[in-house]
């Protein structure tokens, strides 16, 4: 079992958040963008900040997207993390500050 590891992402806008934002997922999740190594299942501990608060919000969740060094494309490094159960509120937040936006085709940092 790898051992949980901790990351800490500062979102400055909501364009950023609409592109790091993983609706799809059935709790919600977040793409943190780095360069260390993660595998799928990974759980990972974040300190998020979202655009326009000042307060750090600890989630905890599990890496379920991976986009390694070197990825093709326009894509950046990085891991898709899956909130947990326990993080609805931190999903209902996000869902709140993109209300309007997430059905618009944006192109994301996974997808």
């Amino acid at each position: 079992m790898v051992a949980q590891k901790a990351l800490s992402l500062n979102i400055q806008d909501t364009q950023t958040l609409l592109s790091a934002y993983m609706p799809v997922l059935e709790r919600g999740g977040i793409f943190v963008p780095t360069r260390e190594r993660y595998e799928l299942g990974q759980q990972i501990y974040l300190l998020l900040t979202l655009p326009g608060e000042t307060e750090r919000v600890p989630v905890t969740g599990q890496v379920v997207w991976v986009s390694p060094e070197g990825v093709s494309g326009r894509r950046i490094p990085g891991v898709g993390i899956h909130f947990s159960a326990a993080d609805q509120v931190v999903r209902d937040r996000i869902e709140s500050l993109l209300a309007g936006h997430l059905d618009k085709g944006t192109p994301t940092y996974t997808l």
